[in-house]
């Protein structure tokens, strides 16, 4: 496979390691209802998808990134604080057309980007990345080293100006590229319907096939997932029918009251019902059956690949008027439209994905993920934004806005980037929590991520037969003691964080416990 060298390859291959870990740090005046999954990070970027690691590490599942195309007209500065003294020089000066590092300049920002955007990611993700000809060979180069040549889906051509572009001279294109990868699975990847297939039922309003369920399943499936979808249908024969699962437990409908649901609540018929059975042993009421509504498909259709010749998914004359609609004017110069973005994002069969945006601009991203969530499924985003008068205003802006505007049952929290979690002497930051740490130390000992309500202190959690602990309440007295051991039950092998230890080393060799001081034994990632 073909690499590509630059000035400061050698000195950015590894710089995710140096940049300092920080926390997030929830802004609740600048969010939006409350203890919502969707985040909005102010910060730059490879710190913010650094502080995202212990906390979702392989569980991205669609990612879009509109990096700087480097055309020499953006003002954009490269201020990665690279321990190089070639690129130190670069910080703070604005990368226009004529400077000869142009494209290494680039090509050193993204590189560190891609790489945790690529351990995010799980791996029946996908991540698509927009670009125009200024740098399209050296991104799928790049690309190709980092997900592997094997994994692109598609160099796919998005007709952006269907005039051509502003370009007088020369061939005017009009167009820029979506680079598709998967990450080493593509068995997520959705399929274009189309027309095909046998209409074999029959109803008043003509002939239908059995389409899917309208009973929600996977992740994020129960009735405390979406309250707002648990109601009764009734069956032509005016039989009650909830979302009850086949294991008893309440469900919830694919949409709401007001969305696809709406036509069956005024016509029973709309939907093709069917009598199936609870798992084996279950009953709900004394019931051991129920009715189930299916849609009902009028046109005979089939599952083809996507075309990836994308000239009909919207153009930026529309992203000027989505964003016009919002603020009636275009607060932002480069925006992309909804359309593309739902396309890119249902690219992902998972209804339930987490959707990531590190170059997050006009917040069009998190925009596309609310609306597709209106016919069905419950996805959330993170969207991060460096820029201070872009996140707040813009980005953030756009969200409220649209929330209010189309009614989205949705939230977000808004996130600033914290003290690093140590300080420039080792030491841990003062601010840091109990949970902070503890999900820290879990991520770098196993690599696996752990959510916060899974911590048990002092029990942190448990991997491949290993327990880990971590004794700590601010600064001072965290030790480790007889009494603590016996307290807490601790045999097999366990990692015990601590400041001191007070227990001598046969003791430890004896239970299988390995002591580990903080902050010195912590490792950096």
């Amino acid at each position: 496979m073909a690499t590509l060298n630059w000035i400061g390859k050698e000195a950015v291959a590894n710089h995710d390691k140096e940049v300092p870990f920080k926390l997030l740090e929830k802004i609740p005046s600048a969010s939006v209802g409350k203890d919502s999954k969707n985040l909005i990070i102010h910060g730059d970027n490879l710190e913010a998808l650094k502080a995202l690691m212990p906390h979702y590490r392989g569980r991205v599942k669609c990612i879009f990134i509109d990096p700087p195309y480097n055309t020499g007209n953006e003002n954009w500065i490269y201020n990665d604080k690279v321990n190089s003294p070639k690129i130190k020089k670069w910080l703070g000066v604005v990368v226009g057309r004529d400077d000869l590092t142009r494209h290494d300049k680039w090509l050193c920002m993204i590189y560190p980007r891609l790489y945790l955007l690529k351990q995010l990611l799980s791996r029946d993700g996908i991540i698509a990345v927009s670009i125009d000809d200024n740098e399209l060979n050296n991104l799928g180069t790049v690309l190709d080293e980092i997900f592997g040549a094997e994994n692109r889906l598609a160099c796919a051509p998005w007709l952006a100006e269907p005039s051509g572009g502003k370009e007088k001279t020369g061939l005017r294109g009009g167009h820029e590229y979506i680079l598709i990868y998967h990450n080493g699975d593509d068995s997520s990847i959705s399929r274009e319907v189309r027309s095909s297939g046998e209409l074999n039922l029959k109803d008043k309003w003509g002939k239908y096939r059995k389409g899917r369920e309208l009973l929600k399943w996977g992740g994020t499936s129960l009735r405390k997932d979406r309250p707002g979808q648990w109601f009764p249908l009734r069956t032509p024969d005016g039989i009650e029918v909830w979302p009850i699962k086949n294991d008893g437990e309440e469900g919830h409908w694919r949409w709401g009251k007001l969305q696809k649901m709406k036509s069956i609540l005024d016509d029973p018929e709309v939907a093709h019902w069917e009598r199936r059975s609870f798992d084996e042993g279950v009953k709900w009421q004394n019931l051991a059956e129920r009715w189930v509504p299916y849609e009902k498909i009028r046109d005979v259709s089939k599952s083809v690949g996507w075309s990836t010749w994308l000239d009909s998914y919207g153009f930026n004359a529309d992203a000027t008027r989505e964003l016009k609609e919002l603020f009636g004017k275009k607060p932002f110069d480069t925006p992309k439209p909804m359309s593309l973005i739902r396309w890119i994002i249902s690219l992902h069969t998972d209804e339930d994905a987490l959707v990531l945006d590190s170059f997050a601009g006009s917040g069009t991203t998190g925009h596309a993920v609310l609306d597709l969530n209106k016919d069905g499924g419950n996805r959330k985003f993170i969207m991060i934004e460096m820029e201070d008068k872009v996140a707040k205003d813009i980005t953030a802006e756009r969200i409220k806005r649209a929330i209010k505007k189309y009614d989205y049952a949705a939230g977000f929290e808004y996130c600033e980037l914290a003290k690093p979690l140590f300080d420039e002497k080792g030491q841990i930051n003062d601010a840091c929590s109990y949970n902070e740490l503890a999900t820290y130390i879990y991520f770098t000992e196993t690599q696996t991520n752990l959510t916060k309500k899974a911590i048990k202190p002092p029990a942190i959690g448990v991997n491949a037969d290993v327990s880990y602990y971590l004794i700590y309440d601010g600064k001072g007295k965290n030790d480790l003691t007889k009494e603590f051991l016996e307290k807490n039950k601790v045999s097999g092998t366990a990692v015990i964080y601590a400041d001191r230890c007070l227990v001598d080393e046969d003791e430890l060799k004896k239970r299988g416990v390995v002591f580990k001081q903080i902050p010195y034994e912590i490792k950096v990632y």
